[in-house]
């Protein structure tokens, strides 16, 4: 059976470093995929994320890794990072960068559950699984009674829920999956009930982000 990231467009551009890449909507819309940021090295904003990893002298778990681009920068800064994602194309590009990483999906049994100094969710990655009530609740499972979960959301305030598939430059479709994107009020919200609170905002870059923290 095909895997939506695994068995789709994203594993080719992933292994190219090259798109385009969309989301495609079951309506026709489709949302850009920034593929290229995401395999180049780690650049604006993401320096916002890699500071506060940094300050935490603990290690950070990257759900989601993708590419591998900031995992890679934060194993050149010393620190202890592990990327996890589905896709093996993804993975590999990721250790070839000098990187550490698994394929598992994040909701899979993970190394040192309840022990991270940090969790990151970039690039959209909240989005994983269509339910972000039940990632957030993931993340707080994973971290340490003190650590972090570091989210980046939408610019605008959004509350999405879809199903979406892969689009590649060709017209090529992979599989169906669920889907969210989230602003930074949805996201609190949903945090809440995970039992997180907001321990910053900030927007680099016209990116956004949020800390959570566990209450």
């Amino acid at each position: 059976m095909a895997a939506p990231w695994v068995d789709d467009p994203f594993a080719e551009a992933v292994r190219t470093g090259r798109g385009p890449l969309w989301l495609r909507h079951e309506d026709g819309h489709r949302v850009h995929l920034d593929i290229e940021r995401w395999c180049a090295p780690a650049a604006g904003a993401d320096h916002s994320l890699l500071r506060r990893c940094t300050r935490l002298g603990a290690p950070v778990l990257d759900l989601g890794c993708g590419p591998g681009r900031l995992v890679a920068a934060l194993f050149t800064l010393g620190v202890d990072v592990l990327g996890v994602d589905v896709t093996r194309t993804a993975v590999a590009r990721t250790v070839g960068l000098g990187g550490r990483a698994i394929c598992r999906s994040v909701f899979d049994r993970l190394p040192a559950e309840g022990r991270w100094g940090a969790a990151l969710l970039a690039d959209g990655n909240l989005g994983i699984g269509g339910d972000p009530g039940a990632l957030l609740r993931r993340g707080a499972e994973l971290v340490a009674p003190e650590g972090l979960l570091l989210v980046e959301v939408e610019t605008e305030e959004v509350d999405e829920r879809a199903v979406v598939r892969v689009e590649g430059p060709g017209g090529q479709l992979g599989p169906s999956f669920p889907w969210a994107r989230l602003g930074g009020s949805a996201t609190l919200r949903l945090a809440g009930a995970a039992g997180l609170v907001e321990a910053e905002r900030w927007t680099s870059c016209g990116r956004r982000f949020l800390a959570l923290r566990k209450g």
